[in-house]
């Protein structure tokens, strides 16, 4: 990520504040319903002591049965509107939050598909995965018992206060200052708990990259015998986890048995102080009934809030971590003032690099320099360097995976940073240097070429590809495909995955390192079909092999970035000493990695 993409910036409660204010902003009519519905759940619950102190008034006074009926049926509808506005607001809560939570997680995966390699890289895979499910989790539960837990809070306290204050004043200034001291230990323990929970989300990060870690290199772990070494790894990251859970966990446990020491010291309070009032005839017998249950109301509430805003800092925390993923502006952002490019544009010439210069942001000198060349329809283009050289760079440029630093990349006559990044990629077929599958079937995974494609068109790239063990299946193309392709060996998994490429009707096929898993029969024949089949394109191919690349009409040689040869085998061969090097060390059986 440059620093002209991503300058300093504070991400304060007000950034975490914005994000949450965007997200729930579409859903302002949900919002009201769920405001009246728990002005019904307040108003009922709150009604109910109220009542009941009547009654008992009544019964200690007068015995009046017809007013006691009346008190009576008043409780039962005020229980009927009060549980039914706490079903509603429940129910409606929780369809707020569920939306809230896919908008997040939405934003923040839609956002990380935009991103350069570098950006990527700049938060990490694994704080990526928690910042787009663990912490979008944190954020919806924690909305929802802010709206159940919290916001029911300031409602009861003011009411119940003001009915305490309208029995009576010396009972109304107890729960007054009882209610302050909860909320004084709230705060305070809100203020302790902030800092740990976003230490938590760190902790919950390093979890993440090191079981990936792991679980992915576990035969490299085996085979080296360092199984203790990366337990000891996990067990300090587990432990650190652990050591700040227990400390919030302590703030939880002392918090609980303050209010409720609090809880019981106010009844006791309440019945002495409300029996001397009773005997000063300061206030009537049955108001002691309804002042306990304001006291019981008040102190419940306080003690689900303190629970909820425990949890507010973690979801400011992971709003925050939110905020910074949606705020960078990717380095290959789309122009604002792209262009389209119209079928058949661009003429024999696909693609030109002319005088390219690639830098990575991170990086004090330039990765490719100074790359001039074409790769032309009906031509096979070839590249090949030793290990660094940045062969597989030149992909990425073309995909716009990482953009230029200097010179021009054109496509189909147009500089690549002035087409949008689908419009680009929709006229590429890109076979990866690592063949990657998706969990699904053999069909779905070719149809990521060309969703439209007929069951005809996928038999025919599987054919072109070599890919005749895929009829031998039971299931052919409805045979089941592991996450990654597991269950398939590394020659059959490229075979698809150029079978994928093949289906899509480009401009240009790029095989990045593409036959290395495959015998030299299979590549052999592979190239012979390839031939015919993509004649109407252009073609590069990044190999390590020159077997691979003997016949293509233009070999790019590149060492540190640079081209320092540039012609069909013969011509290299007689004129370019690295190009001439890694052929020679391939014929003595000697190996270049990539």
């Amino acid at each position: 990520m440059s620093e002209k993409n991503a300058p300093a910036r504070d991400y304060s409660k007000r950034t975490s504040a914005r994000l949450l204010l965007s997200l729930v902003a579409p859903y302002k009519a949900l919002l009201a319903a769920i405001f009246v519905a728990s002005l019904c759940d307040m108003g009922g619950m709150l009604f109910i002591p109220t009542q009941l102190s009547a009654m008992v008034n009544v019964a200690v006074n007068t015995r009046d049965m017809s007013s006691l009926m009346g008190h009576g049926v008043a409780m039962l509808i005020a229980a009927f509107v009060g549980s039914g506005g706490y079903l509603t607001t429940v129910y409606l809560t929780s369809r707020l939050c569920a939306h809230v939570g896919r908008d997040l997680r939405m934003r923040v995966y839609e956002a990380s598909l935009a991103f350069s390699a570098s950006d990527f890289n700049a938060f990490g895979t694994g704080s990526m995965i928690t910042r787009t499910l663990s912490d979008a989790n944190v954020v919806q539960q924690t909305l929802l018992m802010s709206i159940l837990m919290i916001f029911p809070v300031p409602i009861a306290c003011v009411i119940a206060v003001a009915l305490a204050f309208s029995t009576d004043v010396v009972m109304g200034w107890v729960l007054l200052v009882v209610t302050l001291a909860v909320v004084a230990i709230c705060v305070v323990a809100v203020a302790r708990s902030a800092p740990i929970f976003t230490r938590l989300q760190g902790f919950i990060d390093n979890m993440n990259t090191r079981l990936r870690e792991s679980i992915t290199g576990v035969r490299v772990i085996r085979a080296f015998g360092k199984e203790s070494y990366e337990r000891a790894r996990l067990g300090e990251t587990f432990t650190d986890f652990a050591e700040s859970a227990i400390r919030v966990n302590f703030v939880f446990a002392l918090t609980d048995s303050i209010t409720f020491f609090l809880m019981n010291a106010v009844e006791a309070a309440i019945m002495w102080v409300g029996a001397d009032r009773v005997g000063a005839h300061a206030m009537q017998i049955g108001s002691i009934s309804a002042l306990v249950e304001y006291a019981m109301l008040i102190m419940l509430f306080l003690m689900m809030a303190q629970f909820a805003i425990l949890q507010v800092p973690r979801a400011l925390a992971c709003l925050t971590r939110a905020a910074s993923v949606l705020d960078v502006r990717p380095e290959n952002a789309d122009d604002p003032a792209s262009c389209a490019l119209r079928a058949g544009e661009g003429g024999d010439e696909v693609a030109r690099f002319d005088h390219v210069d690639m830098r990575f942001s991170d990086a004090d000198e330039d990765t490719l320099h100074d790359l001039t060349f074409s790769l032309r329809r009906g031509q096979v283009t070839a590249i090949i360097g030793n290990t660094g050289s940045g062969k597989s760079t030149v992909a990425r440029m073309l995909l716009r995976f990482n953009d230029v630093t200097g010179g021009s990349l054109s496509f189909a006559g147009v500089d690549v940073r002035r087409l949008t990044q689908g419009e680009l990629r929709r006229r590429i077929a890109y076979v990866p240097q690592k063949a990657w599958l998706f969990s699904g079937t053999i069909a779905e995974n070719l149809r990521h070429g060309d969703a439209d494609a007929s069951d005809e068109r996928l038999w025919h790239a599987l054919g072109v590809a070599q890919a005749s063990f895929v009829r031998e299946l039971p299931d052919a193309l409805g045979t089941r495909v592991a996450q990654g392709g597991t269950n398939f060996s590394g020659g059959q998994r490229q075979r698809l995955a150029i079978a994928r490429a093949l289906v899509r009707d480009a401009d240009l096929y790029i095989f990045d390192d593409s036959f290395s898993a495959l015998d030299y029969k299979t590549d052999a024949a592979l190239r012979h079909a390839l031939t015919g089949e993509l004649a109407h394109a252009a073609t590069l191919i990044i190999a390590q092999r020159v077997s691979t690349i003997h016949d293509a009409d233009q070999i790019v040689v590149l060492k540190d970035g640079e081209v320092v040869g540039l012609g069909r085998h013969d011509e290299l061969m007689e004129g370019c000493p690295t190009y001439r090097e890694i052929a020679d060390s391939q014929t003595r059986g000697g190996t270049t990695d990539e």
